[in-house]
């Protein structure tokens, strides 16, 4: 595989996870309040987490920029482990 098509795997699946994510705040706020405040209590945690109400303009740019960040993490992580590999 190219180091493309990596980057394009690796922002793909940031990029869905995160949109299953803002469409799950969009759907069900409440449920995904309680997911957090699970999180949290079995990691031990306490901090004050609020879900804030959906705002497409925001699902939109959280879903854009971790692609970006996947593509750029897949590519430089293929790059490297081409480059140890020689």
């Amino acid at each position: 595989m190219t180091k493309n098509q990596i980057g394009l795997i690796c922002g793909l699946f940031l990029a869905i996870v995160h949109a299953v994510w803002s469409l799950a705040v969009g759907i069900a706020p409440a449920l995904v309040q309680k997911f957090i405040n699970w999180i949290l209590t079995i990691h031990q945690l306490t901090v004050p987490v609020l879900v804030l109400p959906f705002n497409l303009t925001n699902a939109i740019i959280l879903v854009g920029f971790t692609f970006v960040v996947g593509f750029v993490l897949g590519w430089v992580i293929s790059w490297l482990t081409q480059a140890v590999s020689k």
